[in-house]
């Protein structure tokens, strides 16, 4: 039998939404009605998005008991109010844009987009991004920037050799390194004006040295004035970079004091590093309650894949899309430096790189760096164990398992198997 459906009320008594732009932002505030039981209020205004007007918003959302404030990420437009509602005692819900849509037709103003997010949110249809406590963002700042620097260097760097190669200079063909300390002195010496391929090549050192006759072809070309100029506020930029990433550097070791034991602990996973182990540690932080499982932090960081399914069939596994671009570098990284060692991550990428490819081997490994990463900072006791270099060969080391695989391999290329024993 059919009854009527009567909804009790959201589950969020006092919420408010704010659509915000670079100068402006709208505020839609939902609260009971009180003299009408079972109905609710509603109010929009504009703000500015000037400290003092957040100030008087923040004291209007007080005295109406608002208890949480949600917002949209739009760009970075967002960071003065939710640091401002937050450090003011509201609980902040930062929500992804894209888990927002209108319905088609719907039009669309900022005063229609902060009522629709009210309604969302009064209603828990919505979820929260992680946005990491204040001493985690200071770190994070600091490990961006970093980033950012040293993408500006290697820039500066291929400049550099695109520029020795408008000057017929083929340096980069004998030297691996240019910016190493003999390719630093051949530098130098040209901005000095040594034109000479045998002198410049007599400053090789150590094992270079060997590569003395290959230096002199290299060095003979036809470097003007014009290059040395060039060469010298390129090579002056570089310095200037190296100097900030050092300062940068020292600000990120007293940053990272208070998780100096969390950095030891990842920088014993091969391919991590102690710079890694930082960046990592300020994308994601160090409270892992935050994601309940592995498999939440690696869906969360998108290094696991989608699932597509339509009619009971399988559409294929899905792109991994997009997440934390910054963390996605790092683990990168070390998921290739993890695959040149002989451990257990580094047999790992092996194996998967000569069935599915680099790049599947990568987000593979990555995932299971971030599985490590969870278990070492959800219990402080843990300390990482590598498994070995010949953890599958173990494993496989059973006749009747290798040998099930092996008739499972050839069947999938379309033979049929009968097995005999040998005499």
């Amino acid at each position: 039998m059919l009854e009527e459906a009567r909804d009790t009320g959201e589950i969020i008594e006092r919420v408010a939404a704010l659509d915000i732009g670079k100068a402006e932002l709208v505020c839609c505030v939902r609260v009971p009605d009180e003299s009408r039981p079972g109905r609710r209020l509603q109010e929009v205004t504009p703000h500015s998005t000037m400290t003092r007007s957040l100030l008087v918003l923040a004291d209007r959302l007080r005295a109406l008991g608002v208890t949480r404030v949600v917002m949209e990420a739009t760009s970075s437009y967002w960071k003065a109010p939710f640091y401002l509602l937050e450090a003011a005692g509201f609980e902040v819900w930062l929500v992804n844009a894209k888990d927002v849509k209108h319905l088609p037709g719907r039009p669309k103003t900022d005063k229609l987009d902060a009522i629709w997010l009210c309604k969302v949110a009064e209603r828990q249809m919505i979820r929260p991004s992680f946005v990491p406590p204040p001493e985690i963002r200071r770190l994070r700042d600091l490990t961006r920037y970093r980033t950012s620097l040293v993408v500006a260097r290697n820039a500066e760097k291929q400049r550099v050799e695109k520029l020795l190669e408008d000057a017929q200079i083929k340096m980069s063909v004998a030297v691996s390194d240019i910016f190493g300390v003999s390719g630093r002195k051949m530098l130098a010496a040209l901005v000095g004006g040594q034109r000479d391929p045998k002198v410049l090549a007599e400053m090789a050192c150590g094992s270079m040295r060997r590569k003395i006759p290959t230096l002199e072809e290299a060095f003979t070309g036809h470097f003007t004035s014009h290059h040395a100029f060039l060469l010298t506020k390129m090579l002056a930029r570089v310095d200037d970079i190296d100097a900030d990433i050092a300062d940068l550097d020292t600000r990120i070791e007293a940053e990272i004091g208070p998780f100096a034991d969390q950095v030891e602990r990842l920088d014993a996973i091969p391919g991590i590093d102690r710079t890694a182990a930082q960046a990592i540690i300020a994308e994601i932080g160090v409270d892992m309650s935050r994601f309940p499982t592995p498999a939440h932090l690696a869906s969360w960081a998108r290094f696991a894949p989608g699932v597509k399914e339509s009619a009971g069939k399988q559409k294929g596994t899905g792109a991994t899309g997009h997440g934390n671009r910054y963390l996605a570098r790092t683990l990168g990284n070390a998921a290739a430096g993890a695959g040149r060692t002989q451990t257990f991550l580094g047999a790992r990428y092996r194996r998967l790189a000569r069935r599915r490819g680099n790049k599947k081997a990568l987000v593979a490994v990555g995932r299971s760096m971030l599985v490590i990463i969870w278990h070492l900072l959800s219990d402080p006791t843990l300390e990482y164990v590598d498994l070995g270099a010949d953890y599958y060969d173990l494993r496989n080391a059973d006749p009747k398992r290798r040998q099930r695989e092996h008739v499972r391999q050839l069947e999938a290329l379309g033979y049929k198997v009968t097995l005999e024993p040998a005499a």
